[in-house]
C-alpha cells in the first residue's frame, strides 16, 4: 500500500532524504535522486532571512522539477514570521512545506526555534496551524523526542499537531539534549505509529546506516519510511543499497572506485553550476573525505583536494585517485 502525503505517492516505503544544513543543497540532491531517494528537502531555511529578503536564505528556495517531490523546510521562533515564511516558501513551488521542530544547535534553540519549541507545546500548535492555513500545500513537521528524557513529549505532539492539520511526521528518536551523540531510540516512534488515532505516516530518523539496520528497524518500528541523514553524506549510493536489500535480502556490490569518482565529479560540476567556481570548489571541500571513505593512504589525495582551488587541477587529482586506486576491491570498503 502506498504512502502519501496529501496528493503525493511516495511508494510503498519511502526513503528520505533528511534536511541538513550546509550539506542538503542541489547539488547533493541531485547525487541522491540519482541513486533512489525517494523524497528530499532543502536545508532549513529562516523565517527571518526570509522575510528580510536575505540571499543566503532565498538561495535555498531554488529547487528543480527532476527533484521532486521536494519539501521547503523552515524554521524560527516567531509565530507571525512562521506564517509569512511559509506563504514565501509555498510560492517557490515545492510539493509540501515542512517545519523543523527538532534542531537542536544552541544558536537556533536559544531564538526559541527548532528544538526549543518542544519546551512550549502550546505555541508549537498555535505555529503550525499559522503555517497550515498559511499554505495551500501540505504541510510536515519533523521534531525529536521532547527536550531531555524527563520530557519525551512527542505522543502529545504528534496528536496536537495531526489535529492542526500536518500530514506528516518525521521523529529522530533522540532527545535535544542527546543532540547528535549515543544512539537513538526509536521506541517511542513505534509507540506513536500504533496509536489508533494517529492517521498520518511517521516517518523514522536517526542511526540508520546500513541496509541491514534499514530492513530490521522498518519490521521492528512499524515507520511507513525511513529519512536518511548523515548516512548519506559522500554515500549516496545508500539509498540504491537499502532498496536493494529490501527487494531481495541480499547485499549490493559497492560503489567502484570509477563511480566514486563519477558521482564525486557529477556533485563538483553541480556545486559549481549552481554556486559559481569560487564557492562551489571551496564548499565542495567537505565533500572528499566521505566520498573516498575507507581506501587506504588516502590522506595526500585528500589535503591536495582541499587546498586546491583550480578547477582543472582537481579534475586532474580525480584522475590520479581513479589510476591509484583503479584495484582497489569495493568489497573491503568502509562505507
Amino acid at each position: 500500500m502506498s504512502v502519501k502525503i496529501g496528493n503525493i505517492d511516495l511508494g510503498e516505503f519511502p526513503l528520505l532524504l533528511a534536511p541538513m544544513e550546509d550539506v542538503s543543497d542541489p547539488p547533493f540532491r541531485f547525487v541522491c535522486k540519482q541513486n533512489g531517494v525517494d523524497m528530499m528537502y532543502t536545508e532549513f531555511i529562516s523565517s527571518e532571512g526570509l522575510i528580510r529578503d536575505a540571499a543566503k536564505s532565498l538561495q535555498k528556495l531554488d529547487i528543480f522539477e527532476y527533484e521532486r517531490p521536494i519539501g521547503i523546510q523552515i524554521f524560527g521562533g516567531d509565530i507571525e514570521h512562521m506564517r509569512e515564511a511559509s506563504e514565501i516558501a509555498s510560492a517557490a513551488n515545492p510539493d509540501l512545506v515542512d517545519i523543523n521542530y527538532g534542531c537542536p544547535v544552541k544558536n537556533v534553540v536559544c531564538k526559541g526555534a527548532g528544538s526549543s519549541l518542544l519546551r512550549d507545546i502550546d505555541k508549537m500548535v498555535k505555529m503550525t496551524e499559522a503555517v497550515v492555513k498559511a499554505s495551500h500545500l501540505p504541510v510536515t513537521v519533523k521534531t525529536r523526542l521532547g527536550w531531555d528524557d524527563d520530557s519525551k513529549n512527542v505522543y502529545e505532539v504528534a496528536e496536537r499537531l495531526q489535529d492542526v492539520g500536518i500530514q506528516a511526521l518525521t521523529i529522530h528518536g533522540r532527545t535535544r539534549a542527546q543532540l547528535y551523540k549515543g544512539e537513538a531510540d526509536w521506541s517511542l516512534i513505534r509507540e506513536i505509529k500504533r496509536n489508533p488515532r494517529i492517521k498520518i505516516p511517521i516517518f523514522g530518523n536517526g542511526d540508520v546506516d546500513s541496509p541491514e539496520k534499514a530492513a530490521n528497524w522498518r519490521m521492528e518500528y512499524e515507520v511507513d519510511g525511513i529519512m536518511i541523514g548523515r548516512a548519506a553524506i559522500g554515500y549516496p549510493w545508500i539509498f540504491r543499497e537499502v532498496k536493494h536489500f529490501f527487494k531481495t535480502g541480499e547485499h549490493l556490490a559497492g560503489p567502484t572506485i570509477e563511480e566514486r569518482i563519477d558521482v564525486c565529479r557529477t556533485h563538483l560540476e553541480k556545486s559549481i553550476e549552481w554556486k559559481g567556481p569560487k564557492t562551489g570548489v571551496f564548499e565542495m571541500r567537505r565533500h572528499y573525505a566521505n566520498y573516498f571513505k575507507g581506501l587506504p593512504d588516502f590522506k595526500p589525495y585528500r589535503m591536495r583536494l582541499v587546498s586546491e582551488g583550480d578547477i582543472s587541477n582537481i579534475y586532474s587529482i580525480l584522475d590520479e585517485v581513479a589510476e591509484k586506486f583503479a584495484n582497489y576491491d569495493p568489497a573491503n570498503q568502509l562505507a
